[in-house]
């Protein structure tokens, strides 16, 4: 990147809509689930039919103090709902019902990890809305599936507190992890159960002001939210300094964007509409909502641990590096595999290495853990064989190709099952090659003489070599040491 790239700062707002994970849509008894044939899970109020009223889902309500709680947010005892017009296929009533004025959620911070530091980002508020439908193109038609129309969202609103890609996707990475422990959504990117709107805007870094932003919609994977907002930075950045006597509102206008990930461009939608363009007025079907603090107190008495404070556990009890505890704290499903396996095998650090290093790096593309079955206890069981030296880490590791073969079976019936799994512990067999070893590395039984350790540890080596890595390291760490001091 040029010296003039460095001269510019970034400013990174984030709107991000999370799908709840509620049984029925936020104002119908219509179900709310993924996948089903188009058109099937609607009524009157999700296709916008004349009379029709909606009632608020009081689960999705609880959703959202829950995640407002997690964040350290203001709870607003009185909120209220607005409708936001807009005209287009996916939205048959012509209007979103949404909250303009009064959002369910004011302020709160999320914590996020960033190339190893921690840092807060401050949340302006979240609010409680209603999905649209989903267009469908084919080769000669466009249908509107309206399953969707009508789905619980939180739409999480951030300051513009963030200054780069990578800083921006750890955030939506801590908030995807913040709803997931509270069992809010499932997150799934994939099928649109969390898009991401990023806005961008730069200026000089001794600047105070804004300039104008622009919007990036629908972002559905945290590398394309890197990709996205690289691309603009410099976009901006270029324009900016290829033209310093131009009209800087004109260079860029405030204008919505969307990525195209095969061409790693970005094509522009339409210029920017304003709050006016939407006609907000409050939602004349929707009472406000005035909340106890009872209710909310009770609420917050169902918070879990929550990501980053199982990451400071994670860390401080139990030895993981920074890194580690990040990848599991940021897949809840992944680091409760790791919980259960945990009341098994004691040795966190060997534990986690063999679940994100040595499992992971067995998966083909497609397969995860869970895809293939194999119980967290069986993980532990493998673990907890080596550590105590009933297997080498090398037969180990033959184990768990085995493991990921046949998810089912148990690593210690796949050891009593294959002789080659078998360590060698007879010292008649090890013995005589200890004497070996000894005899053709004069040099390094010296240093070990010496005082030098890794001599030693070499010595173990040359002898596992000769099993093929199959020999009691305690058999051979005591004949080979009772040899030397002999």
């Amino acid at each position: 990147m040029s010296d003039k790239f460095h001269e510019w700062q970034a400013v990174i707002g984030l709107e991000i809509h999370v799908q709840l994970n509620t049984k029925s849509k936020l104002f119908s008894v219509a179900p709310n689930r993924f996948g089903d044939e188009p058109n099937v899970n609607i009524t009157e109020v999700c296709t916008g039919q004349p009379g029709a009223l909606p009632v608020l889902n009081e689960e999705a309500l609880k959703k959202a103090i829950l995640f407002g709680l997690a964040i350290n947010g203001k709870i607003s005892q009185f909120s209220t709902f607005d409708r936001k017009s807009y005209f287009y296929p996916d939205s048959p009533r012509n209007f979103q019902i949404t909250q303009f004025d009064n959002p369910i959620v004011q302020g709160g911070t999320i914590i996020a990890d960033v190339n190893g530091k921690t840092k807060e980002f401050k949340v302006h508020h979240a609010h409680i809305e209603d999905d649209a439908g989903m267009l469908k193109h084919f080769s000669t038609f466009a249908g509107v599936d309206y399953n969707r129309a009508g789905v619980p969202l939180i739409e999480v609103v951030s300051e513009p507190c963030m200054h780069s890609s990578k800083e921006a996707s750890a955030y939506a990475m801590a908030l995807k992890a913040i709803m997931q422990y509270i069992n809010a959504s499932d997150c799934n990117m994939e099928e649109g159960s969390l898009r991401v709107d990023v806005n961008i805007s730069v200026r000089p870094k001794n600047e105070k002001k804004l300039r104008n932003k622009i919007e990036i919609k629908n972002l559905n994977s945290f590398a394309f939210i890197e990709a996205a907002i690289e691309l603009e930075i410099q976009r901006q950045i270029s324009l900016y300094t290829e033209n310093p006597h131009e009209d800087m509102n004109k260079l860029i206008p405030p204008s919505t964007y969307r990525y195209d990930p095969s061409k790693k461009e970005l094509i522009l939608m339409r210029r920017k509409e304003t709050s006016d363009d939407y006609r907000y007025f409050p939602e004349p079907d929707l009472v406000p909502i005035i909340l106890a603090p009872s209710y909310i107190e009770e609420i917050k008495k169902t918070l879990p641990e929550l990501p980053h404070e199982r990451f400071k556990r994670y860390v401080s009890e139990l030895g993981l590096s920074e890194y580690n505890a990040s990848i599991l704290v940021n897949d809840k499903k992944l680091a409760d595999y790791f919980e259960e396996a945990l009341k098994i095998a004691p040795n966190a650090k060997n534990l986690c290495n063999w679940i994100t290093v040595e499992f992971f790096g067995r998966l083909k593309e497609n397969q995860t853990l869970f895809s293939l079955n194999i119980p967290s206890n069986h993980i532990a069981k493998l673990v907890n064989m080596v550590d105590k030296g009933t297997i080498t880490g090398k037969i180990a590791k033959s184990v768990a190709d085995e493991m990921i073969l046949k998810p089912i079976l148990d690593p210690e019936e796949i050891v009593k099952m294959n002789p080659d799994f078998q360590p060698i512990a007879d010292t008649s067999i090890i013995e005589p090659l200890v004497d070996q070893v000894i005899k053709e590395n004069p040099q390094a039984v010296q240093d070990y003489k010496a005082g030098k350790t890794k001599a030693f540890a070499s010595l173990i080596g040359q002898v596992m070599k000769l099993t093929k890595g199959k020999s009691s390291p305690d058999v051979v760490n005591a004949l080979l040491k009772k040899k030397l001091d002999q």
